[in-house]
């Protein structure tokens, strides 16, 4: 029957239609590319935010009641020449109460803020704590922050860790997908940048999932080879295969481990360099794992103060 109509339509009009057709056939192999121009407008101002971020992640100071130091946060913040800082909403229940101080006073100083929650994997009952107060409601906490993100317009992004640890439940696609089109009815300018590992991300993953979110937060582990926080030689490689996946316009921070893994032991000094020039030159933009403290982590403070400024100081001469 298609090709009966096409036979009663003028050559030029019938090869457009048939190229029209054809695009409409390849556009859900396209992996992280919609065909949409709304969305495609949505996804390009909600992926520029996140280029060339340079974060610190979770572990901000806290005060003897153990409420996050706002002062020392965001003077640190400024000192290390970070642009963007991502607050893990986990280790105590005053932490949405927190997040709300750090927003106005990050956006004085022109910090963009990441929040981020734990999945159930890193909940009750397996650790000891949720995120608080709305716990394992993702959907519910979709639309608080696309609300919070209204008022305070440096919140950006939101993320949440291991989210590729815990795909077949509750993060199916249809799950995501539902949680995301509630954000974005409230806020189609907020980011969702979930953390992602390598083993997971395949041509599946960046079908199935990449079309929904914003972005990828890289946990880099080695884990093309044995899975080690020694070696930042496979750091670019890993990039590339990844990119090669998802897409060139589609932002991948690397997300380096400064601080020790509770499986592959602690990192030097040397490692967070390293890995971070390799990010640089790879990734759309680095994140540090967690937030050293100047005194108690000095040389690696140090070496992300001096990198971050460096990079900052590129991007302002251009």
């Amino acid at each position: 029957m298609f090709q009966s109509a096409l036979k009663m339509i003028p050559r030029p009009l019938s090869t457009l239609v048939k190229s029209l057709v054809l695009v409409s056939l390849l556009a859900p192999l396209a992996g992280c590319v919609t065909s949409r121009p709304a969305e495609q407008n949505a996804r390009a101002e909600r992926a520029h935010v996140l280029m060339g971020t340079r974060a610190t992640y979770c572990s901000a100071p806290r005060k003897a009641d153990k409420r996050v130091d706002v002062d020392r946060l965001i003077a640190q913040l400024v000192e290390l020449h970070a642009n963007t800082y991502s607050f893990c909403i986990h280790s105590y229940a005053t932490d949405w109460d927190d997040l709300k101080l750090i927003l106005p006073r990050a956006r004085e100083k022109g910090i963009r803020i990441w929040a981020s929650l734990v999945p159930p994997s890193e909940s009750p009952p397996r650790t000891k704590k949720y995120s608080e107060p709305f716990r394992l409601d993702y959907q519910g906490w979709a639309m608080v922050f696309a609300n919070l993100s209204l008022q305070e317009t440096n919140l950006v992004a939101w993320s949440i860790d291991d989210f590729t640890h815990n795909l077949k439940q509750p993060y199916t696609p249809e799950y995501v997908r539902t949680m995301l089109d509630a954000s974005h009815q409230i806020n189609p300018k907020l980011a969702f940048v979930p953390c992602c590992y390598f083993p997971a991300i395949t041509p599946a993953f960046a079908t199935n999932y990449c079309p929904l979110m914003d972005g990828i937060l890289f946990p880099y582990r080695h884990e093309s080879d044995r899975a080690n926080l020694k070696d930042p030689i496979l750091v670019e490689p890993e990039l590339k295969r990844i990119k090669a996946l998802v897409g060139p316009a589609f932002p991948v921070v690397l997300d380096i481990y400064a601080t020790a893994h509770s499986r592959l032991g602690p990192t030097t000094p040397e490692y967070v360099e390293q890995a971070m020039i390799a990010g640089k030159r790879a990734a759309d933009g680095v994140m540090i794992y967690c937030h050293q403290d100047p005194e108690k982590n000095p040389e690696k403070y140090g070496i992300i103060k001096r990198l971050f400024a460096g990079w900052a100081a590129e991007e302002g001469a251009r």
